[in-house]
């Protein structure tokens, strides 16, 4: 069997990288497809020759799959399809209902890469994944993949935060899919669908098995912990030391060689290899890669992290993304909410360009190699592109629209060793060209 992959070579703002090389939850989206492929098939697909388009599908050949590389989807989401497919014995594409409301919530705002379809009076949206039992045919069969998503909430706040809606929920989905175009959709994959969805596929499966709910109890006798707390949900790797006084909740996964500190607590969270999270840091729905490190007092709540980034003492992060190699000073706070008028936020697509999105509460977004200082205000959707220094100054404390490259600190600071720029925007240099569109 072979698989073949689209190429999506679109840069995700503010991040400056095709979203194949993103962070989604604690591994890059490229690697990603190739662990799932491989644990689903059981064995190295073949690959075909690359693709850079949908009209350019036309030309693979045998049994196989064809999956555009900026696409996210779970394991759970492919099972259903391939199983669905492979009993039509014809060619399939994925597909999701408008009416499903995961994919109508978190997948077609800002989106672009799916083909809007009627189909029996019923509106579909055709996704960037196809399976061919006999190389490609014309005649293609949709597969519409249920979400199953489970309404959660995340906590319930006066009417005048959530215009009389009462709670602020989120949808919990059972198979979750959605094509990476902005940092909001990097947000909604590694904690809306990964970690919202591992919680709901564990509620269900606990709800209808009794002797899962029987081993869950005797382990919780057995390590004198509390039910949500066992090793039964909550997943260590080998050399990881955890304090004694931290609490971690499950369904939660930890990975090797990490340091949990006196005080900590952790809620729901992935945590890659290699961090340490040190005294009286709390992270409640987050996830964190590989070789980061949390200083005392640090505080995550539905933010990703992505690997060898700095979050120091005293800073919040709300439904953030912050990018890799990055350092996000003392003190900084990054708002999720507008005081002033209770509407859905907007962020920006893959053009740059705005667009609502069915959120009113969200946070920011830092990109690659950002070293932002101690003391910074950022408003709600805002982003900071890749290679930015930030100085807070009497003139800029509070950040109320997105920053660019060209208005980073680092252009009129006095030093002798120049912060260097490694994520450039797509056809340019190293060096200053084009202006970037701020708001």
């Amino acid at each position: 069997m072979r698989r073949y992959i689209i190429e999506d070579e679109r840069h995700v703002l503010p991040f400056n990288q095709p979203a194949s090389l993103l962070t989604v939850g604690v591994k890059p989206l490229k690697l990603l497809h190739e662990e799932l492929c491989f644990d689903y098939f059981k064995q190295a697909l073949s690959l075909g020759q690359s693709l850079h388009s949908r009209e350019e599908v036309r030309n693979v050949e045998g049994e196989c799959i064809v999956y555009r590389d900026s696409l996210w989807f779970d394991t759970e989401f492919l099972d259903y399809f391939m199983e669905r497919a492979r009993k039509t014995g014809k060619a399939c594409r994925a597909a999701l209902s408008g009416s499903d409301p995961a994919f109508r919530t978190y997948v077609l705002p800002l989106s672009t890469n799916f083909e809007k379809r009627i189909v029996n009076g019923e509106e579909i949206y055709l996704a960037d994944l196809w399976y061919f039992p006999r190389g490609y045919s014309d005649e293609i069969a949709p597969i519409i993949v249920p979400s199953e998503s489970e309404e959660m909430g995340f906590y319930s706040v006066p009417d005048f935060m959530t215009m009389e809606q009462g709670n602020l929920t989120h949808y919990g989905p059972s198979r979750a899919l959605i094509s990476i175009e902005s940092w909001v959709h990097v947000y909604f994959a590694a904690i809306i669908f990964s970690l919202y969805g591992r919680a709901s596929r564990y509620v269900k499966f606990a709800s209808s098995h009794n002797f899962f709910q029987l081993r869950l109890l005797w382990r919780a006798i057995m390590e004198q912990n509390q039910l949500l707390s066992t090793s039964a949900v909550v997943t260590v790797g080998k050399g990881t030391s955890i304090h004694p006084t931290a609490v971690i909740t499950g369904p939660a996964s930890i990975g090797e060689n990490c340091n949990i500190g006196p005080g900590v607590f952790i809620d729901n969270c992935t945590i890659g290899d290699n961090v340490t999270i040190d005294d009286n840091c709390a992270l409640m729905m987050s996830s964190v890669g590989d070789r980061c490190f949390l200083p005392f007092n640090g505080a995550l709540y539905h933010t990703a992290v992505m690997e060898n980034t700095i979050i120091a003492q005293n800073t919040c992060l709300q439904m953030c993304v912050i990018g890799r190699n990055s350092f996000v000073g003392a003190g900084n706070t990054f708002t999720d909410f507008t005081l002033l008028e209770q509407k859905k936020l907007r962020a920006a697509n893959i053009n740059g360009d705005l667009e609502t999105i069915n959120q009113i509460v969200l946070g920011g977004a830092v990109g690659h190699n950002c070293r932002i200082g101690s003391g910074l205000v950022f408003y709600p959707g805002r982003m900071v592109e890749s290679d930015v220094v930030l100085i807070a100054s009497p003139q800029r404390r509070v950040i109320m629209r997105s920053i660019p490259y060209e208005e980073s600190d680092h252009h009129t600071a006095a030093t002798s060793a120049p912060h260097q720029r490694h994520y450039p925007r797509q056809g340019e240099q190293t060096h200053e060209e084009d202006a970037w569109d701020t708001w």
